[in-house]
């Protein structure tokens, strides 16, 4: 099964936790818990601990009824089921086959979509300054790290190309190449607009290379 069919799947003991908090007519303190499964307190403690943070469960202080601390309780949050599969590949797959059924539009609209990405992801400088080439070069790739492409800088130093030894939509990419492949080349575009760099990326050749992808970068002359 792969990553986009599930979504943290529970282990069986936190699961059983959270039926037993789910099923109860009333809150449930870690002692209520514990007795209902069998299990020591502390185990119980720790998966309430997990599902609170994953935002499964509630918890809360109940009112106070007479002398002494009042009890910490857990309720099963409403709401839907954040539990289960996802298919997320799928909904890609039906945004992408729309975008690419729209005809000679779909490239410039990916590329589009792309740029504004890009100019949102790239770590920015502080104003007025504008970075060399180099430097622009540096945050673009690690732009490109942080999304997933493993990029290594090839030839000019000043400007050099980018060879993408992974690319984090792979599937993707070999079934809709004619719009995912101008949206990675308009998230180079978008950040080193954004940059006001003296670079620019020109052209991607998808799977230039068996194992890689190659960014073609010009120099723009732009001081």
């Amino acid at each position: 099964m792969s990553h986009d069919d599930e979504w943290q799947r529970l282990s069986p003991r936190r699961q059983a936790v959270l039926d037993a908090v789910r099923d109860a007519d009333a809150p449930l303190g870690v002692a209520d818990v514990a007795d209902r499964l069998a299990v020591h307190p502390n185990t119980v403690r720790f998966h309430l601990d997990a599902l609170v943070a994953e935002g499964r469960v509630e918890r809360m202080v109940e009112q106070p009824s007479g002398p002494g601390r009042p009890r910490t309780v857990h309720v099963g949050r409403r709401g839907m089921d954040r539990g289960g599969a996802r298919r997320y590949r799928l909904l890609a797959r039906v945004l992408l086959g729309q975008l690419a059924s729209t005809g000679s539009g779909a490239k410039a609209a990916a590329t589009d979509a792309g740029q504004a990405w890009g100019r949102y992801l790239v770590e920015q400088l502080p104003p007025p300054r504008r970075p060399s080439a180099r430097e622009a070069v540096g945050r673009l790739n690690a732009m490109l790290a942080d999304l997933g492409f493993d990029p290594q800088p090839v030839g000019d130093v000043a400007a050099p190309d980018v060879r993408l030894r992974h690319c984090p939509f792979l599937e993707l990419a070999e079934e809709y190449g004619e719009v995912v492949c101008p949206l990675h080349l308009g998230l180079m575009q978008g950040a080193l607009a954004e940059l006001r760099a003296p670079v620019e990326a020109t052209r991607l050749e998808p799977f230039a290379e068996p194992d890689a992808c190659l960014a073609h970068l010009t120099a723009t002359g732009a001081a």
